[in-house]
Formats: structure tokens, sequence, C-alpha cells
């Protein structure tokens, strides 16, 4: 599986909110998130996308459009295995403890998190 980088993934957030998206749409979305891109790298970051499979291009008149070729399920799949592999020598508990132990999760976060584990251990449970 294709993994994109911080940039790609950037991009990518943005078609996965707003479907299909010519260049000068993603453009201006980063200018509003605070990033000072150039309509052009842009313009080339995409096509480098497309390139890598990350994007399909659609001509529609006089502009392109973009749409995300990998699915966000998989590419933050991708992006977690990395992380867990790279910065917590592939332990998803060490990430864990390490995310909530930052104290920066909500109480209903935690309830999420508790409900997850409760429909994990009664899939072991099952199995």
């Amino acid at each position: 599986m294709i993994r994109p980088t911080q940039s790609e993934l950037e991009i990518l957030e943005i078609i996965w909110e707003t479907g299909p998206v010519t260049v000068r749409e993603v453009n201006e979305r980063l200018e509003k998130k605070g990033k000072n891109v150039g309509y052009t790298t842009t313009l080339k970051m995409m096509q480098i996308m497309a390139d890598k499979g990350l994007l399909t291009r659609e001509l529609i008149g006089r502009s392109h459009l973009y749409s995300a070729i990998i699915q966000a399920g998989a590419a933050r799949n991708a992006l977690i295995d990395r992380m867990v592999n790279a910065a917590f020598g592939g332990s998803a508990t060490k990430m864990v403890l390490q995310a909530l132990g930052n104290n920066k999760a909500t109480m209903e976060e935690l309830r999420e998190i508790r409900a997850m584990i409760d429909k994990l251990e009664k899939e072991q449970k099952r199995t």
C-alpha cells in the first residue's frame, strides 16, 4: 500500500471531506488552514500524487477534478502502523498509554475508548 507523506495527507484530508476538487479549491483550503503554499506547488504535489496512484484526475471543461483513490481508513491505518513501528517499537499498547498519559482525552473520548475495549473483549471471547 502507498503511504502518503504528511503534505499528501493534508491534501487527501481535503478531498475526503469535499469529494472531487480542483487544484485551486485545494490550494484555497490549505491557505485557510494557514499553509502558505503557492498554487503551482499544490498543482505539482497533486500531479505527483496522481502519478503515485493516490489520486485520479479527470478533465472537466478546462479544469482537472482530482479524486482520492486511497480511502481514508486505509491511509490512516497505514500511517498508524508506520508510527507504531517507528515510535513505539511495534507496541500499540505503548502508543495508547502514551496518548492517554498526555491527559488530552475528554470524558467523551474516554467513554468511546472504553466502549471499543469492551467490544474487542467480547470479540476475543467468541474466538
